[in-house]
C-alpha cells in the first residue's frame, strides 16, 4: 500500500468524445475488495472507437459496482475506491444498491474457504449462493476470466437475457420479431438496429463472428457508410516542393519528420479557412466547430485507431512532430489515453506507404470529411511549358453530401492541393 484515501473516489465510465454514449467493461485488473494504488491499471473498457486501459485515480480498496462484460452509459459509476465503511456517504442510487448487496467480509471469507472449492466465483457470489441454496456447479460465469458473479445467480434459473439496444427492441416490437432468433453484432453480441433490419429483410450481408475491437470497428464503419451519403473527389498534386520542405524541416529538428506532420499542418490551415468542412450534424442542424482537431489513422496490431491531434491550427511544426510521435507510440503499444482517441473534427489517412494511389476513405462519424493520401511517385507531367518527370501524389477527399455540396468540397480540396504545391505559403514564417 502506498497510502490511504481521505474520502471515497467514485470511478465513472469515461466519455471519449461527443459520439460516445456507452462503454463495455472488458476486464478488471484488480479483484473486488483488493487494494489498488493510484496510477495502476484499473480496468479495460471498449467504446465505439477502441479498447482503453483506465488507471486508478486514487489509492484504496476497490469496490466494483459494474462487473466485466457489462455495457453502461457514460458517466455511470463503475467502482468506488475507498474504505468500505465510507460507501454509505457516497451519493448515487447505483452505489447504494451495491452497498446493500455486499455481504460482510467474514461471510465472504467463510464462503470462499468452505463452499464450492475449485470453482471461480466472487466472494459476494459465494456468500449469496450459500444463503440461497444455489449450486454453483455448472453455472456459467460472466465475470473476469469466466468468474461467477452475483448477476449470474439472478439468471441461473431464468431464460438467457437478450441484450439489445432500445431502438432495436422498438423496431422488433413493431414488426413482431422475436429477438431470441436474432444474432447481435454489437459489443458483447448486443443486438443493434442493423441486426433487426437485417433479420426483417431475411438476409445477411455482413460477416458474423466478429468480436472485440474488430466488431466495434466494423459496426462503426458500416454505420458511417449506411447513414452518410458519401462522395469522393480526387485530384493530383505536385509534391516536389513539399518533399524539399520536409527534408529541410528534418534537418532543422534533427529528426526525420513523417509526411503526416506536414499533411496535418496543411489540413489544419485549410479547415480554418473553410470552416464548413470543420463541422458536424446535430439535432438542431449543421454546427461549425471552433476547435480544429485532426485525427491521423494508424494501422496497429489491434486494428485501425485514429489518434487525434487537438488544436492543430495552433501548434508549431515542432510541437506537431512531438505530439504525433507520442500519440503514434501509445497507439502502437495499446496504451492510448482516453483523450487520444476522441474529439476529432477531421481525419487524414495515408496509404501511400503501401503503394496505393487513390482510394475511397470512409468518413469517421460524426465528422464531415476525411482526406486520403496516396503514394508519392514520379510521373510525366506538364511543367513550365514542357513534359517533365516530377514527384506527384493523389488526394482523395470523401465528404458527407448532407452537409457539404460538391463545389464547396472541391474548393477545399483545391486549397489542400495548393498548399502542398506551395508550402512556403504555409511554413515560410516558422
Amino acid at each position: 500500500m502506498t497510502g490511504s484515501p481521505t474520502e471515497p473516489y467514485v470511478v465513472v465510465m469515461p466519455r471519449l468524445g461527443l459520439s460516445m454514449t456507452q462503454g463495455t467493461i472488458v476486464e478488471w485488473n484488480k479483484d473486488d475488495g483488493e487494494w489498488v494504488d493510484k496510477g495502476e491499471d484499473l480496468f479495460t473498457f471498449e467504446s465505439d472507437k477502441s479498447a482503453i486501459v483506465i488507471e486508478a485515480p486514487a489509492s484504496g480498496p476497490l469496490h466494483i459496482l459494474v462487473e466485466a462484460g457489462k455495457t453502461v452509459d457514460v458517466q455511470t459509476p463503475v467502482a468506488v475506491i475507498g474504505d468500505d465503511s465510507d460507501l454509505e456517504g457516497v451519493g448515487g442510487s447505483g452505489i447504494q444498491t451495491k452497498r446493500e448487496e455486499r455481504p460482510s467480509t467474514e461471510a465472504a471469507s467463510v464462503a470462499r474457504d468452505e463452499d464450492h472449492k475449485g470453482i471461480e466465483a466472487s466472494p459476494r457470489a459465494r456468500a449469496q449462493a450459500k444463503a440461497r441454496g444455489i449450486d454453483l456447479t455448472g453455472l456459467r460465469g460472466t465475470g473476469i476470466r469466466g468468474m461467477i458473479v452475483v448477476s449470474d445467480l439472478e439468471t441461473a434459473s431464468l431464460p438467457p437475457t437478450i441484450h439489445a439496444t432500445p431502438v432495436a427492441r422498438r423496431l422488433a416490437d413493431e414488426a413482431g420479431l422475436d429477438l431470441s432468433s436474432v444474432t447481435g453484432s454489437g459489443p458483447q453480441q448486443r443486438i443493434t438496429r442493423v441486426d433487426v433490419e437485417r433479420a426483417l429483410a431475411g438476409s445477411s450481408t455482413e460477416p458474423q463472428g466478429l468480436t472485440g475491437l474488430r466488431a466495434i470497428i466494423a459496426d462503426r464503419l458500416s454505420t458511417g457508410w449506411r447513414e452518410r451519403p458519401q462522395v469522393t473527389l480526387t485530384t493530383e498534386a505536385d509534391a516536389v516542393n513539399l518533399i524539399a520542405r520536409r527534408d529541410r524541416l528534418s534537418q532543422e529538428l534533427g529528426d526525420k519528420v513523417p509526411f503526416e506532420v506536414l499533411f496535418v499542418r496543411i489540413a489544419a490551415m485549410a479547415l480554418s479557412e473553410f470552416r464548413y468542412m470543420n463541422a458536424t450534424l446535430t439535432s438542431t442542424g449543421i454546427k461549425e466547430l471552433s476547435d480544429v482537431n485532426v485525427g491521423v489513422a494508424a494501422d496497429t496490431d489491434r486494428g485501425l485507431l485514429v489518434p487525434v491531434l487537438r488544436h492543430a491550427n495552433q501548434l508549431t511544426l515542432a510541437q506537431m512532430h512531438q505530439s504525433l510521435a507520442e500519440l503514434s507510440e501509445r497507439a502502437q503499444n495499446g496504451t492510448s489515453l482516453p483523450d487520444d482517441l476522441s474529439g476529432g473534427t477531421f481525419t487524414i489517412t495515408n496509404l501511400g506507404m503501401f503503394g496505393v494511389d487513390a482510394f475511397t476513405p470512409i468518413i469517421n462519424p460524426p465528422e464531415t470529411a476525411i482526406l486520403g493520401i496516396g503514394r508519392i511517385v514520379l510521373r510525366p507531367t506538364a511543367w513550365d511549358g514542357r513534359v517533365a518527370l516530377r514527384e506527384q501524389l493523389t488526394l482523395s477527399l470523401s465528404f458527407d453530401h448532407r452537409l457539404v455540396d460538391g463545389a464547396p468540397a472541391a474548393r477545399f480540396l483545391a486549397r489542400i492541393r495548393e498548399l502542398i504545391e506551395r508550402p512556403s505559403a504555409l511554413f515560410g514564417v516558422d
